[in-house]
Order: structure tokens, then sequence, then C-alpha cells
């Protein structure tokens, strides 16, 4: 399936690629999550790899080996950032390629040119996050500090931008892939209902039996690098938090094959806002239905 979409987005077809980059988002976010363990820079380091892709999907060799191509763009990405950890971007396009293969600008803007989805997404954004799209993705200004001497604004105004602009562009893949291949979310679709029952179950005091089914016995946990006991673990986490007032709230989810990522928002008190981060990413693994694997991720900034 991935080697037709790779050949059709390698002719122009955005349905395609939109196709492709949904069907291994979640493998990808599993690879950053993994390498990073919190939700900014994971997420950061697969938009990346999406846009590093659509500028070079045509010279992939194997478009059967496309969900392990993107996912080691993401792996390059994560292991940049670990490396360095300084105002850089997520990961430098021209790390990315091969030693006698490098990022031509014209060749992005000649191809994001021909794609009215993605022309579309930058064109909606408001002006000051247009313009370190433009520059981050479209010319050879390509790095922070570059950016933000242009702009003449601070570099975590720019990574704050690109963000934005980063998911307004993610937004665009999932509505066009959403148009080309209706039935492409159902399993999406189904992970989120079983997302919000949880949630409300954890609300209602009565988690127990909707874990001990999502669950398979044996299930390892860890939270934050740490592990735990597996569901009696993980009971008592949410007892703990929900009796403190706080709520939860679904926020977004992804699915592909095995790999199931659920965002979550707390919503802490008034008489406590700062008793739970903003958010959580669980990222687990499936066998036959079940969680086999959970990691649980803080996210130290809101997910809107």
């Amino acid at each position: 399936m991935d080697a037709e979409l790779v050949r059709a987005a390698s002719s122009g077809d955005e349905g395609a690629f939109a196709a492709l980059i949904e069907g291994n988002l979640a493998g990808m976010r599993a690879v950053a999550v993994a390498r990073l363990g919190w939700v900014d820079e994971a997420e950061d380091a697969v938009q990346d790899a999406v846009l590093t892709a659509l500028n070079d999907l045509s010279r992939l060799r194997e478009p059967d080996a496309a969900g392990a191509w993107l996912r080691s763009i993401v792996r390059n990405n994560c292991r940049m950032l670990l490396r360095s950890r300084r105002a850089l971007p997520v990961a430098d396009p021209e790390t990315l390629l091969p030693v006698d293969v490098r990022w031509d600008p014209g060749k992005v803007v000649e191809r994001a040119a021909t794609r009215d989805w993605v022309r579309g997404a930058v064109a909606v954004l408001p002006d000051p996050v247009r313009e370190v799209m433009v520059l981050r993705y479209f010319t050879d200004w390509s790095s922070y500090r570059q950016i933000a001497e242009l702009c003449a604004i601070p570099e975590h105004t720019v990574r704050s931008r690109l963000r934005q602009g980063r998911r307004a562009f993610g937004q665009a893949l999932q509505d066009v892939a959403a148009s080309t291949l209706p039935d492409s979310n159902v399993m999406a679709r189904a992970t989120r209902h079983e997302a919000e029952a949880l949630v409300q179950a954890g609300l209602r005091g009565d988690a127990r039996q909707v874990l001990e089914d999502l669950f398979h016995p044996g299930a390892l946990v860890t939270r934050a690098g740490y592990g735990t006991e597996g569901i009696s673990g993980l009971l008592p986490m949410m007892t703990d938090t929900l009796s403190a007032g706080v709520g939860l709230r679904l926020l977004d989810t992804a699915a592909s094959a095995d790999t199931v990522v659920w965002d979550i928002e707390f919503l802490n008190p008034a008489s406590d806002p700062q008793h739970c981060p903003p958010a959580m990413t669980w990222l687990s693994t499936m066998r036959q239905g079940r969680i086999t694997q959970l990691r649980i991720a803080y996210r130290s900034e809101p997910l809107h």
C-alpha cells in the first residue's frame, strides 16, 4: 500500500502524500516520544520530518520501505536535538539528506506551489506565523537564529510561531487524507471511542473495569521513563489525580497498526492550578486489541 502511495505522491498526488503520512503518523510519533520523552519537541521532530519528506519523497529508492524511511527521518531529528540542545531547528534539513543531496529551496517552492493544500495551509496563517514558516521551509534562511535576526524577534518566538504553523500544516494533511480515503480513519475513530470511555469512566470513579478490559494482563506501564506496576499502579495514579479535583479532556488520537497515541489535557482546579502539568500523551502498543505496553509522557505547555 505504501509503495503505491509513494509512487502516486511522487507524481504530484497530494491525496496520496497525505494518506501516506496519515498511515505512518502514529509510528513516527511513537519514535519521537520514545526518543525525546516529552511531546513539545517530539511533535516538532515529526512535523519537520513530514516537511522534509514532502521535499525528498521522489528520491526514495525503495517505496516499500516508506514507513521505515519516515521513521528514520524522525529518529535523526531526535538524535540531532539530543546531541546539540542548541537554539537551532529540531533538524537542520541538510543533516537529514545524503552528503550528495542538499536542500534545494527552489525545488521546495516549485513542488509546494503545485499543491493547493500546502499553499492554502500557509496562506491562512497569521502574518507573523506565515513569515517564519516561509523562511524556515521555503528559503535557505532555515535556522532559528537566522530567522530571529531577520524578523527582529527572539528565538523562542520563532519556535512558538513555527509550532503554530506546523500544526496548521498537519491539520491540512489530515483534511486531505480524510477526503481522499474516507475509511482511513476508522481505527483512529475506534481508539478515540476507547479513550473517551476511559476518561469518562475515570471521572465517574469506575475506571478499573475499563482498564482491565483495555490492558493485556501483565502489560508494562512506564511513566516519565520510570516503571510502574501496570494497571495496579495506573489506577491509583488516576484516582489520586481525579480526587484532587483535576479534570481530564481528550484532545486528540492517532493510530497506525499496533501503535496508538492519545493526547489528554489536565484541567486543574482554580484552587490548585499547578497540580498537574498541562497535558500528557499515552503511547500504547497493542496486541489483539489490548494494550501490552503503555508509555506516559507529560507536556510542559498546553496543547492548544
